[in-house]
Order: C-alpha cells, then sequence, then structure tokens
C-alpha cells in the first residue's frame, strides 16, 4: 500500500509517494495552477501514480497542505460575511489595537476589515467580567437581525460576543436562531472558535473563519470529488498551521486552522528527517518559488505561537512559529529611486516565472542569478520536463542591473544572490539571536527547490557550521504531510494568580480540555492506544500584555509540578527578556490541551551502499562563479547515484529532479545512510 502526500505553493504542487512497507519514496513536482488549486492537485496525483505505476486503490492516506485560506485573504476574495456582536461593539473589529502596522511607517495602511461596517449589526445582551448574564439575548430581535442580514445577499456570518469565552449562554442562543431560521448559512460563533480572553483577537479569529468557511467548503468538495475521479477511496486529510492535520468534515468547520498550512507541514517533515539523521535542534529553512519560511525547533518540538497575524489580521489559533519573509527564486530583482539594489519581496510567481522560462517576464528574478552564475542547469529544470533558456536571464539581468549599475554580469547576478541571502539571515536571526538563541547551536535543515542553492553560504553568513539537505528537499512540504499527527487545540482562559493554583483546580481545568479533545480524537476515528495530550500553561507577571508557555504534565499535576511551573516560566522569562524577578506576583492566563492522534511514521529506505569513487556520480562539469574564488570549473553530481560517502569536497553541484545543491569552495559534504546530504560549511580543505 501507499501513502500520498501534495503540497500546494505559490509555484509549484509537490507531491510525494511512499511505499508503506519498503519506506522507499517518489517525488514529483508540477506547476500550480493558482484559478484552482485543486486541478493540480488532480494531476499531480495522477501522473504520480501513472508514473511509477500504482494503481489509486492502492493508495491508504492522502495527505494536502492547502494555500487556498491564505490566497483568499490576500485576494480578498471570500464570502460576504456579516458580524453580530454586541451593542456598542460593532466597530472593535475596525479600532483593534489602536496601533499602526508598522512602528516607523506612518504611511503603510492597516489591513482592510474582512466585514463592511453596514454588515456589522449589534443586539442587546451582555454578559459581565465574572461571566454572570446582566442581559440575555432576545431571540425575536437576533430573528430580525438574521432576516436582514438574508436580504443583503450575506453569505456567512460571525457570532462573538463580549466576555462570551467565560459564559457562552447568548452565543448560544444566537446559534440556535440560525438553525431555526437560516439554517443554510455558514456560520462561526466564537466560544466555539476560540474561547479565550482578548476580544478583538477572538472577534477577528471568528470572522476569518466564517469569511473562509463558504468557500472553503467549495473547495474541500471539489477537491474530494476530483480526488474521487481519479480512483483513490480514502478521504484527503488536510494540514493545519499547528502541525497537525485533520479530516475533512474539521476543516470545513475551523478553515482558520489552515491559514499557514503548507509552511507548517514542510516544519514537520523536516523534524522527522533531522530526528532520523540524529538531530534535534535545528533551524528549518524552506525557501520555494514566493518566500523563504524559517522555524526554530529545540529537542525535536517546533515553537508555537498564538500570536500570529494571517495578511495583517490577528488569528489566536495555534500556529508553529513561521517566519516568512518575501524571498525566494521568483523575487524579482530591482534598483530603487535611490540606486540600490533590492530583491523582492515582489514575485514573479509560477506564471510567467522567471526570464529564463520564456513565458514573457522581463524582469530578473534570483532563479536568473542563479543560472547566469552557473549553479542551476542552463538548459533544462525538474529533470528536464521544463526548458529554460539562459541567454534571456544574461541578457535580462544585463539591461536591468548590470548595466545601469556598471558592473559585468556575473557581479550583478552575484550581488542580486548577496542581497537575497542577506534579507534571508535576517530572518533567521529574527528567530534566534532576537529571541536569545545561538543560531551556531543549531543545525540548518534547507529544504524547498531554491533552499540547497543558498544554504551553504547562508550558513556561512549566520555561523552555522551544519546544513542537512533532505533526500527530496524541493518535495519536503508533501513529505511532511506524511509524518503529521491529528491533532486540534482546546483553551480554557483562568486568570488564575499562581499562589491560588492547586492541583484540584487545574487538574479539573484540563480534565474538562482533554475530555473534549477525546470526544474529537474517537470522532477523527484514532483509536485509544494512538491517543495522548500535550498540555501548556500560559503564564505571565501580573500587568504583562505577554504570556510565556510551560508544559504541564498530562498524567495529572501534583505540588511539585506547580513549583517547577515557577521555576520553568522564571527560565523562559530570562529567555525572552534577560531577567526575571523572583517576588513578583505571577498570574496563570490560558490553559491549552493538545489532543493528538499518533500517525504511524514512515521509515526511511537506507542505501544499501558505500560510495568510493564519487566520480561514478559525474554527470557534466560546468564553468561556476562563487564570490570567494570567482569562475572555477566544478563537476556536477547526479544525486541519485551517490552512496554512502565519507567525504566529497567543494566546489561542486549536486543535482536532482526536484532541487539543485550548491557546495561551495573550502566547504565539503558527506551522504549519510538515509541518504541525507550534510555539508560542513566551514571546513577547509
Amino acid at each position: 500500500m501507499y501513502r500520498i502526500g501534495i503540497d500546494v505553493g505559490g509555484t509549484f504542487t509537490d507531491v510525494t509517494l511512499l511505499n508503506s512497507e519498503t519506506g522507499k519514496y517518489y517525488t514529483y513536482k508540477l506547476s500550480s495552477t493558482p484559478h484552482d488549486q485543486s486541478v493540480a492537485i488532480s494531476n499531480g496525483t495522477k501522473e504520480t501514480l501513472d508514473l511509477y505505476n500504482v494503481s489509486p486503490a492502492e493508495i491508504e492516506y492522502f495527505g494536502h497542505g492547502t494555500t487556498v485560506a491564505t490566497n483568499m485573504i490576500i485576494e480578498r476574495k471570500g464570502a460576504k460575511t456579516a458580524l453580530i456582536t454586541t451593542r456598542g461593539f460593532r466597530d472593535l473589529l475596525e479600532i483593534g489595537r489602536q496601533t499602526r502596522p508598522s512602528l516607523y511607517n506612518v504611511m503603510e495602511d492597516k489591513a482592510e476589515t474582512l466585514v463592511k461596517r453596514s454588515l456589522r449589526l449589534e443586539i442587546d445582551e451582555r454578559i459581565m467580567a465574572d461571566g454572570t448574564v446582566l442581559t440575555e439575548a432576545s431571540p425575536d430581535q437576533i430573528v430580525a437581525v438574521l432576516q436582514e442580514l438574508k436580504s443583503k445577499g450575506v453569505e456567512a456570518v460571525a457570532v462573538c460576543f463580549l466576555f462570551s469565552f467565560l459564559n457562552s449562554s447568548n452565543e448560544k442562543i444566537v446559534e440556535e436562531c440560525i438553525k431555526d431560521v437560516w439554517p443554510e448559512v455558514y456560520y462561526s460563533v466564537s466560544s466555539t472558535i476560540l474561547p479565550e480572553f482578548r476580544e478583538f483577537e477572538r472577534l477577528s479569529t471568528t470572522v476569518i473563519n466564517s469569511y473562509l468557511g463558504p468557500r472553503m467548503k467549495m473547495y474541500i468538495n471539489n477537491l474530494q470529488q476530483r480526488v474521487k475521479d481519479i480512483g483513490v477511496k480514502v478521504e484527503p486529510y488536510i494540514t493545519q498551521s499547528n502541525g497537525g492535520v485533520m479530516s475533512i468534515g474539521s476543516t470545513i468547520q475551523t478553515p482558520v486552522q489552515t491559514a499557514l498550512s503548507g509552511p507548517s507541514a514542510g516544519v514537520v517533515g523536516a523534524i522527522h528527517v533531522a530526528k532520523t539523521a540524529g538531530f534535534d535542534n535545528i533551524i528549518t529553512y524552506d525557501m520555494g518559488g514566493t518566500s523563504t519560511d524559517v522555524s526554530l525547533v529545540n529537542n525535536g518540538i517546533a515553537e508555537y505561537t498564538t500570536k500570529r497575524k494571517v495578511c495583517g489580521l490577528p488569528s489566536g489559533v495555534p500556529m508553529i512559529d513561521v517566519h516568512a519573509v518575501g524571498a525566494g527564486g521568483g523575487s524579482i530583482a530591482h534598483i530603487d529611486n535611490a540606486g540600490a539594489l533590492k530583491v523582492g519581496p515582489e514575485s514573479a510567481g509560477a506564471n510567467p516565472g522567471p526570464v529564463a522560462y520564456g513565458l514573457g517576464n522581463e524582469d530578473p528574478v534570483v532563479t536568473d542569478a542563479n543560472i547566469v552564475l552557473g549553479r542551476i542547469n542552463p538548459n533544462y529544470v525538474l529533470g528536464g520536463r521544463l526548458k529554460i533558456n539562459a541567454k534571456l536571464s544574461q541578457k535580462a539581468i544585463k539591461n536591468k542591473i548590470a548595466d545601469p549599475m556598471h558592473m559585468t554580469v556575473e557581479q550583478a547576478a552575484q550581488g542580486i544572490i548577496s542581497v537575497v541571502n542577506s534579507n534571508m539571515a535576517r530572518a533567521v536571526r529574527v528567530i534566534t539571536v532576537e529571541k536569545g538563541y545561538n543560531p551556531s547551536d543549531y543545525v540548518l535543515v534547507a529544504y524547498g527547490g531554491a533552499g540547497p542553492l543558498h544554504a551553504a553560504h547562508l550558513a556561512q553568513e549566520i555561523g552555522i557550521n551544519t546544513v542537512l539537505i533532505p533526500p527530496s528537499p524541493g518535495t519536503l512540504c508533501a513529505f511532511g504531510l506524511l509524518t503529521a499527527d491529528i491533532k486540534k487545540s482546546y483553551v480554557r482562559t483562568s486568570l488564575l494568580g499562581y499562589d491560588e493554583a492547586t492541583p484540584e483546580l487545574i487538574n479539573g481545568i484540563l480534565g474538562t480540555l482533554m475530555e473534549q479533545g477525546n470526544e474529537w480524537l474517537v470522532s477523527e476515528k484514532v483509536e485509544l492506544e494512538n491517543r495522548k495530550f500535550h498540555n501548556i500553561a500560559e503564564m505571565r507577571y501580573v500587568g504583562q500584555n505577554y504570556e510565556l508557555q510551560v508544559e504541564i504534565p498530562a498524567t495529572g499535576v501534583t505540588e511539585a509540578d506547580i513549583a517547577e511551573m515557577k521555576e520553568d516560566f522564571f527560565k523562559a522569562h530570562e529567555l525572552n527578556y534577560g531577567y526575571y524577578n523572583p517576588k513578583a506576583p505571577i498570574q496563570i492566563v490560558n490553559f491549552r490541551s493538545e489532543a493528538i492522534g499518533i500517525v504511524s511514521k514512515p521509515k526511511f529506505a537506507e542505501l544499501d551502499f558505500i560510495m568510493d569513487d564519487v566520480s561514478k556520480a559525474v554527470i557534466n562539469t560546468r564553468e561556476v562563479y562563487f564570490q570567494e574564488s570567482g569562475k572555477v570549473v566544478c563537476p556536477v553530481y547526479d544525486r541519485s547515484k551517490l552512496g554512502i560517502i565519507k567525504r566529497v569536497d567543494g566546489p561542486c553541484i549536486v543535482e536532482q529532479m526536484d532541487s539543485t545543491t550548491v557546495i561551495p569552495p573550502n566547504t565539503w559534504f558527506e551522504v549519510d545512510t538515509y541518504g541525507n546530504i550534510i555539508i560542513n560549511a566551514f571546513a577547509q580543505k
């Protein structure tokens, strides 16, 4: 039997097909179809199965990472959404936190709200700050509001009342009214989507969910049908922003959970690959065609956050803490008004793509620079399926960059690479140095179609000695879909003073959350032996505005565990802020419980031979330009022909269908038992 994972990016759609019995897997890439992502998914599935002579009936698992939700918000193509809220609070969605998007850029506009003011309606209801009901919602008033919204052609409704995270009774009244008089409308209530304090974030998250719901439902149903038409009998699982997967039914109910679906799958895949290779502390580095995503992993566990924004809009759902910058293979290079060379964030995307594709783009991108420098095959990529024209790249860089800046074409191309590497280095420092971590303590795991091209030089720039390139780096996000567990997070706001915390109180709160999680795992058909829970407390000093996460045992909290929570909070505070105050009062803000359904992890097929003569893998030689050495004639290795190797000195190039790895001068690489390329970025010959 086989498992298949498909990740849709802005430029390419990646497919990984895994043999569940042997651990051998196969990869495939094709251009994305932005007008309808399910087209590329359908085509990619069919072409991959045909290529490797696998019957659709042999597929036992289908995982999918999607950018549909993100694209809908970026392009503002979601459903016509209305908001029902507490009287006096209709403008909270617009007011927000009364902060500018950028502290130092007064010209940057705030993100446009997803609900027009005319569709934000109020009702008379009020829950007090202690959870008591001051004014009960009137069903008659609610029905009148719903009839008004229905007459305006509304497709989705978001419901968010003040303090409903403490008492959801008024929101439940609205929910019952919707079921009675307007059952066909898509709706979200905040006490279900995000039952925690901070009204604006809860409101924003609920609105995003409703805005995405109808369109995501159509997409999921379309995807489901296309997969069935191919002959695949299993239903797809969809990746969430927290790195887990969930069923189609859960995805339709909470599409906001998928806002950062693709990047999280890559992190999960990188963790699995790195653990197999013996590395627990890693920095994941995913450079695709449109952007670069980086994330920090300590002891095999990714950093999580509930403070992310999706296209400028706050979302309080738990997400893997991925930091993204507009730096990809398709990022456009240009000269700004001050005469400086800039790269990105605008991208040429899948169509027209790099100048070398010959599809009409005349602005050079990062891929064109790599072609001019000889780092990418000057004739084709994707194993020959996509022809490229290196002369077009040279002409574009000469006309747009080199001549205006009085440089040679190679110098201009190298300048483009240096600028984009600097942009990515800053992104890595955001998740490491700025949070108290030393990059040199980590291994850089590079993937995405463009990641291995830049990984060694990026590692040198930020002081990382070891780089790991997975066997199929260009499709690692798709592979990550095959390693992701089933997950869903549950939260309860407590605002509890640390001195008031007792084992009975904490275990009571967590017990309720775990019971909800267990019911969900049952609905996801997870067997009892495969269920587990990961519990955390979010703590802060009284008066602080941000919390720090501290782990709690899922087997029950004791007095000793509560004392350890304080010590762990002190450590986290010192790491993040450089100090801690043992005498200041502490507050436990939220308790979270993550319900996890463990899926069987694929085992990697091991290489079965040690290669003594690496020249047997040489398929070509070509001139490659490096800033540190100028032009050098380099051997080009076919990665599929490499066995276990102890050391190969650079400079050289390693080619494969889904990516190209650059080994610069004064570095070397080895190939381990599982086919990973491990680069020593600072070794001298």
